[in-house]
């Protein structure tokens, strides 16, 4: 049997909040609630298990979503007119900035609960075009 990720629980301070926020940005859909959960599934059916957490218990995770680059777009748009502060790098220097990394286009911003989003057209590794 192969290896595949299914589904990951992300710590936020309010689940159905950050579910929506990572959903509206990237056109996803917001699941219905199983139990303590709020799940966002991505295209290759990976699932987000939102859980409100106390905010101690939150620890800033980073996760990296691939995208076509009609979604960076949109999503890119959307991110610009919600007045999110955005980044074309992890630490965070290069402020309302795009990379252009791999031969892609991409860019980092925080969600509600503090964890660094990133969007990125071109997997990491991708050599750049010439």
């Amino acid at each position: 049997m192969s290896v595949e990720l299914n589904h990951t629980i992300v710590h936020s301070l309010n689940d159905l909040e950050s579910a929506k926020f990572l959903a509206d940005l990237l056109g996803l859909e917001v699941g219905d609630r199983m139990g303590p959960f709020i799940p966002v599934t991505t295209a290759n059916g990976v699932t987000l298990d939102y859980a409100t957490v106390p905010a101690e218990d939150i620890t800033t995770q980073h996760y990296a979503f691939l995208v076509s680059d009609e979604v960076f777009d949109t999503a890119f748009e959307r991110i610009k007119e919600a007045g999110i502060t955005y980044y074309a790098d992890p630490h965070r220097t290069r402020v309302n900035e795009i990379n252009h990394n791999h031969g892609g286009r991409g860019l980092y911003f925080v969600d509600p609960s503090g964890h660094y989003m990133e969007i990125l057209t071109s997997p990491y590794g991708t050599p750049a075009a010439s």
